[in-house]
């Protein structure tokens, strides 16, 4: 069954999922917030890249703190129009009108989840960068990796609610 001959279901999202974009939009909030509360203060050189260790191993002009806000927001838009049409995601030959919803949830779910972390991801980033920039020292440090870790999670274990799926 392709794409086009798949129906079209409409199913409500979840508490989870809408739990997961309140906290993605806060987020997306809170990184624009924080640069623009803080680019006064701010010098003209920032941290512009990290490392593996989570150590600045670059440094660049404050413009490119615009840089994730900007790539949050078109992964924001673009994310949030393909989680609205499960229906033209990719899915197993096992695929049919039986068990189009179990599939459909579970793909669009998948990139809910992972679209909100990606926020939060970020806003940590710009967070760091900015304290960084203002003079705290600091790393990246466990939550980011935590973030990043959650993220792989989240990519497991809707691939084996794949494998479940009947």
């Amino acid at each position: 069954m392709n794409s086009f001959e798949r129906p079209k279901l409409h199913i409500p999202k979840t508490k989870l999922e809408w739990i997961s974009d309140s906290l993605g939009y806060v987020a997306l909030a809170v990184m624009v917030g924080l640069i623009v509360f803080n680019w006064s203060k701010m010098p003209d050189q920032i941290p512009a890249h990290f490392g593996i260790s989570g150590e600045v191993d670059r440094w660049g002009s404050k413009m490119e703190l615009f840089i994730l806000p900007g790539i949050a927001i078109f992964l924001q838009i673009v994310m949030t129009v393909v989680e609205k049409f499960p229906e033209t995601h990719n899915y197993p030959a096992r695929f049919n009108e039986s068990n189009a919803e179990a599939f459909y949830t579970n793909s669009r779910q998948t990139v809910n989840y992972m679209k909100n972390i990606i926020n939060v991801l970020f806003a940590y980033a710009v967070y760091i960068t900015i304290s960084i920039a203002l003079g705290t020292e600091a790393t990246l440090g466990w939550p980011f990796f935590g973030l990043l870790a959650l993220l792989l999670i989240v990519m497991v274990w809707k691939m084996i609610g794949i494998y479940k799926i009947k």
